[in-house]
Order: C-alpha cells, then structure tokens, then sequence
C-alpha cells in the first residue's frame, strides 16, 4: 500500500508539473502576440470597469471597446461625470464613434512587459487623447482626456487576433 501512495504522488506531481509548463507556453504566446498587435496596431481593448473621476467604479457589460488598426480606430464606450458642453442630442453621451485622423505612438513601458500607448484623435470637433498602459498578458487602462468632459479611466482586456496554425 506505501508504494501505491507514492506512485499516485508522483502522478500528481507530474500532471502538476505538465500543466505549469503549458501554461507558461500559454503566457509567452500571449506576450509575443500582444508585442505584435502593439506594434502593427491591430488590437481591441475590451473595458469591463469605468472609473469616472470623483465617482465610484462601475462595472460595464461586456459590449463596451476600443479597436485600434492600422488605420482605424473604432471607439464604443460609456462616459460617467461632468461634461462642460451638453451634446446636441442623447445618443452622443458617451464615446461612439470611429476616427481615419489620429496619431498613434507606443513605447516601452517602465516595467518589463509594459507597453505606454498614445492615441491622439484629430478628427473630431474637439481635441481627445486616449493613453493605454498595456500589459503583456493582456490587461489594459485606458485614460481619456477630452477638453469638453472630465477625465475618465477604464481597465479592460486587450483581444489579439490569433494566427491559425
């Protein structure tokens, strides 16, 4: 019986062990396909938490995003907290709409793994500049400054199209 005990020990130590290492292969694919989308662009920033200025967090439905390209961004996201113009109607509450005119920078973050994010929007009727601090594996914050609102901040997900091997 002792050595049964010690062969089903092992076994789960081995299994442990198997899957530790997929999951560090997991991170690393992660990592290189997010340093990718980074650098094309071609990601989508998910938010799952507002953070309004002066305001408790709010916790989104899984609808709300950011698509970045090459040339294309592509912004659907709530706003909570004082605007300084009213706009003309309802449905410009909060953030939809999509911008051809924009400066996209990026640079290597303080932290290993960090990536800063610069995206100024030129299109639009006022000044905006969104500021991502990505994280390879996968985590995001974007911050929002509009010259017609206060700030807002949300954290999210990053989603990289995956390569079929």
């Amino acid at each position: 019986m002792h050595f049964f005990g010690w062969v089903a020990l092992f076994s789960i130590v081995f299994f442990y062990a198997c899957g530790t290492s997929q999951k560090t292969v997991e991170k690393e694919k992660l990592a290189v396909d997010i340093r990718k989308a980074v650098e094309i662009p071609d990601f989508t920033f998910k938010a799952t938490y507002a953070y309004p200025t002066g305001y408790k967090s709010i916790y989104l439905s899984p609808y709300y995003d950011l698509k970045v390209s090459a040339d294309t961004v592509k912004v659907y996201l709530p706003y909570y907290g004082r605007a300084y113009r009213a706009p003309l109607t309802p449905s410009e509450g909060g953030y939809r709409f999509t911008s051809t005119d924009f400066e996209y920078g990026v640079r290597k973050g303080k932290k290993k793994g960090n990536w800063d994010l610069l995206l100024t929007l030129r299109d639009l009727d006022r000044p905006l500049v969104f500021r991502l601090d990505l994280w390879e594996n996968g985590t995001a914050r974007l911050d929002i400054s509009d010259a017609d609102r206060q700030s807002i901040s949300f954290q999210g997900d990053v989603v990289v199209k995956r390569e079929e091997q």
